[in-house]
């Protein structure tokens, strides 16, 4: 067993050990399927904390020939698979971390020297009469040739140098040769994995490294489900630690990713898995996931106002959603020509879920929506924040029924929100989803919920932990009148949306005049 060569079963068999394990061995028969092919070359990019690094691990457990590791996946779901005896420890396996390697050079053409000496090293151990001169592609043919047994080449934070603003095209280029030369169309290679943040990086529309089948966040094909909890899986957690599942869903859920099963497209949703993971550990709801991300890259981005960029976060703080065209990002954290590349940017970053058959983004949940609030506090946003922590009072008026009060706390919004102008519906719906920001703290907002006669602007349904709360109904009108706004949620009967729904519930008609430029409000009561 050696750091790079054959390094064993260990780290996987201390994920196994963990107190909270999910099988996510379906990996493997999709790896299997690939191996010794021509689609032998997969990358997946996933955020921060989602499982990356402990996939490698399982893969690396389960090829790696040097140790036996049936006790390990035989009573996994690979274990009944029929690829699992037929590739079971069958394979030298490579496995690096490329950060480490960056970390500890002074340049890229340090980090490849280094990062083949090392793997030298231990080829030569392992393989004495074969390795025989300083050249890693040469050394690895020998030992395939002589022995007649493929490598397995598992690359973790493959994308590291894209993520540094220190390395221009002239290194990327080396390196990305570097993986092209000692990858691509080699008979030694059985299967090369990377895994990392950000989709391989582009030069135009052209790939040094296009042999790769690529599962990203904007298009993780039928990878979806191996990386980050399932929906069943989150709540089969939440029923054996106690925990609220409705609340789960709104902290932790909201990555929404089209999967593909038996040739058929399928919705898949995805939780973040250390912040469900630290939520059912520690029976306590807070921001897990957040804490292991740079508030710092986060700010620097939502400030750049490229193309209206300010307020499409304005837009989704308020629970909508933004189309955006993925396809000019050049997968780097640097280079940006269009609004459209920095929010595809915070897709990968896990920052943004994208819904890839509306094609737009939108903030995924109540965690991150914190991320970008506290992040938001840290830039010139000021009127912006002024306005989420008077949201808890203004949501108070609206339960209170002050209609004066909730008129003018919608009225100072959009006068500190100047950046929303009120051109149409959708604006003012921003303006009031931002003013009462607050009631996600209680309540699933659902803008635009569909009724059977129309849909309702904006509905708030408390949630189960919360359901002293009266459900809420909000109808937006420019022109006409608070009173019409009222008649149209009565008349449409948008309330036949809320059928199943015990409780109190208000009915609230928001109008805005923009001759005179006055909110007004009506708020009636139903009793069901």
């Amino acid at each position: 067993m050696g750091n790079y060569l054959n390094p064993g079963n260990e780290m996987f068999r201390r994920t196994r050990k963990s107190e909270i394990y999910i099988d996510k061995t379906g990996l493997i028969e999709k790896t299997n399927a690939v191996l010794e092919t021509g689609r032998c070359y997969v990358c997946v990019s996933r955020p921060r904390r989602f499982g990356k690094s402990t996939a490698a691990n399982m893969l690396a457990a389960y090829y790696d020939r040097s140790t036996d590791s049936d006790e390990l996946f035989r009573d996994l779901a690979i274990g009944s698979r029929a690829s699992y005896r037929e590739y079971l420890n069958h394979y030298n396996v490579i496995k690096v971390n490329m950060q480490t390697f960056l970390s500890n050079a002074g340049s890229v053409q340090e980090m490849l020297q280094l990062l083949q000496k090392r793997i030298l090293k231990e080829l030569s151990v392992e393989y004495p009469a074969f390795v025989t001169e300083d050249n890693l592609i040469f050394a690895m043919s020998d030992i395939y040739v002589q022995t007649n047994r493929p490598f397995v080449i598992l690359i973790d934070e493959w994308d590291c140098l894209f993520r540094e603003g220190a390395y221009g095209a002239k290194e990327q280029r080396i390196y990305l040769d570097f993986l092209r030369t000692w990858l691509k169309d080699q008979e030694y290679v059985a299967l090369a994995y990377m895994t990392g943040i950000l989709p391989i990086k582009k030069y135009g529309t052209h790939s040094a490294l296009n042999m790769f089948s690529e599962y990203s966040m904007t298009d993780p094909g039928d990878y979806a489900e191996y990386f980050g909890f399932t929906q069943e899986e989150t709540a089969d957690l939440c029923q054996r630690y106690g925990m609220s599942f409705e609340e789960t869903r709104a902290w932790y859920d909201g990555y929404r990713l089209n999967i593909y099963k038996n040739g058929a497209k399928e919705s898949c949703s995805i939780y973040s898995p250390e912040s469900v993971i630290k939520a059912m550990l520690l029976h306590k709801f807070g921001n897990y996931w957040n804490q292991t991300e740079t508030f710092e890259a986060l700010r620097v981005y939502i400030q750049m106002d490229m193309d209206g960029l300010k307020q499409s976060v304005l837009e989704m703080l308020a629970g909508g959603s933004i189309y955006i065209d993925t396809e000019t990002f050049d997968n780097d954290m640097t280079t940006f020509s269009s609004r459209d590349d920095v929010l595809t940017l915070l897709v990968h970053l896990g920052y943004l879920s994208y819904d890839s058959d509306k094609r737009e983004v939108s903030i995924p949940n109540k965690e991150v929506a914190r991320a970008y609030v506290n992040a938001i506090k840290a830039t010139n946003w000021s009127e912006v924040i002024q306005s989420i922590e008077k949201s808890r009072r203004l949501l108070q008026a609206l339960i209170d029924q002050d209609e004066k009060a909730v008129a003018e706390g919608i009225a100072q919004a959009h006068n500190e929100i100047s950046i929303l102008e009120y051109n149409d519906e959708n604006s003012l719906s921003c303006t009031i989803g931002l003013a009462f920001y607050f009631a996600r703290e209680y309540y699933t907002m659902i803008r635009e919920l569909p009724t059977g006669k129309g849909y309702a602007d904006i509905t708030f349904i408390p949630r189960r932990a919360h359901s002293d709360k009266p459900a809420i109904v909000i109808e937006l009108k420019r022109n006409n009148s608070a009173d019409a706004a009222l008649a149209q949620i009565l008349d449409r009967n948008y309330t036949a949306a809320l059928k199943d729904y015990r409780g109190n519930l208000l009915l609230a008609g928001i109008h805005y005049d923009p001759k005179t430029k006055e909110h007004t409000c009506r708020i009636v009561k139903m009793e069901k």
